[in-house]
């Protein structure tokens, strides 16, 4: 499968390349090393557009389609896959859901501003005894007639500090298994709400992972989205988006990985000749081209059903499954070609090393991407 840019989406992937190469690169090691979140880099990225890549215009977004999406995520990741996940939340997640399936008050009121790169959104599903399973849901939502009181804590949150909109998946009605989730839209300063200690990460160190807790949190009615128990068909229908996203991510980290480590073989000279004309060498950078290769073509082809209106429920998770393992090996190879100098800061691989790891749990583990896409085959 090969795919023909239109001009447009060249035009997107430059810019994002162009932004990642002079405004990200410069201090990706310095907020790895001290864990700083980007935020005039995520600012700036938010006034080019690509917070809200994809809404359409009138809630001020740029109206573009999932494949200039996956370009652009590319060559964000391909620097500072920090930046990259906070881009994808907003994108794939808090955006498209709110667009979907908020009403016109909420989308005019929570999504616009997020479009706009005026705010950032945060998508709070997981939970200290729930990762991406929703059905258990120990986050509580209690029907008070013309509000919810939300009580509960919520784990690994990226954009934690740094959102004004969250996106919260909540029980209310426990009999009623997961027809009685609801998605809630919590605004930062609500009563209640507190943001616990940021985590000190292995890998995107620079990205804003936080704990939530609710403590009787008084939610207004007009912040639920869509009707009473809809959050369960709410939450499995965005994480559909959002493995577009991390599969992006998890290949632009490889192909990152791969353009480092090409670009020090033609350098690197040993027994009087660049390493790259030793055999050993040669065939660990064949083999990450063709994983590289092969994982962009599958994150644009899901990306391109999305666009279609096609169902890429199993395209999306075979994508996310295939890249983030991928992402592994390349990166893990990257190192090994650098020998010595790959364990240090300096050459930026070991930060892709330790980056590439989360892209295998989140979204779904690869164990769950598994199960989504062998639900596909049984039923094909």
């Amino acid at each position: 499968m090969e795919f023909k840019f239109t001009e447009e989406q060249l035009a997107v992937r430059d810019a994002a390349r162009d932004f990642a190469q002079n405004v990200l690169k410069p201090g990706v090691i310095d907020r790895d090393i001290h864990a700083k979140f980007p935020a005039e880099e995520v600012k700036q990225l938010g006034e080019l557009g690509f917070l809200g890549m994809m809404v359409d215009p009138k809630y001020g977004g740029g109206g573009m389609d999932s494949v200039s999406y996956v370009l652009a995520m590319e060559e964000i990741s391909k620097i500072d896959a920090s930046t990259a996940v906070c881009m994808s939340v907003c994108n794939s997640l808090v955006c498209w859901g709110l667009e979907t399936f908020g009403n016109e008050d909420q989308k005019n009121k929570f999504l616009a501003p997020i479009a706009r790169g005026e705010k950032i959104g945060a998508f709070c599903l997981s939970e200290p005894e729930a990762g991406s399973d929703a059905t258990s849901q120990q986050t509580t939502a209690e029907d008070k007639g013309d509000h919810y009181l939300l009580n509960g804590t919520k784990n690994w949150i990226t954009n934690g500090s740094s959102a004004s909109v969250y996106i919260v998946i909540a029980q209310t009605d426990r009999e009623k298994g997961h027809r009685g989730i609801n998605a809630l839209i919590i605004e930062r300063g609500m009563e209640g709400f507190i943001v616990g200690e940021k985590e000190d990460k292995m890998g995107i160190r620079g990205s804003d992972t936080h704990t939530l807790i609710f403590n009787d949190v008084k939610v207004p009615k007009e912040n639920r989205i869509g009707e009473d128990g809809f959050g369960f068909k709410f939450a499995m229908q965005t994480l559909g988006g959002g493995r577009i996203g991390i599969a992006s991510q998890a290949m632009g980290i490889a192909s990152g990985a791969l353009d480092v480590a090409l670009a020090y073989s033609k350098e690197r000279k040993t027994f009087g000749k660049e390493i790259h004309r030793h055999q050993a060498i040669a065939f660990k950078l064949a083999d990450m081209k063709t994983q590289v290769h092969a994982a962009r073509l599958m994150c644009l082809n899901a990306a391109s059903l999305k666009d279609q209106g096609e169902d890429y429920t199993q395209e999306a998770a075979m994508a996310k499954l295939y890249s983030s393992e991928i992402a592994q090996f390349v990166t893990t190879e990257a190192v090994q070609i650098h020998g010595g100098y790959g364990y240090v800061r300096e050459y930026h691989v070991e930060r892709m090393m330790r980056d590439a790891k989360i892209t295998q749990i989140y979204e779904g583990t690869s164990e769950i991407q598994k199960i989504v896409i062998s639900r596909g085959i049984l039923k094909d």
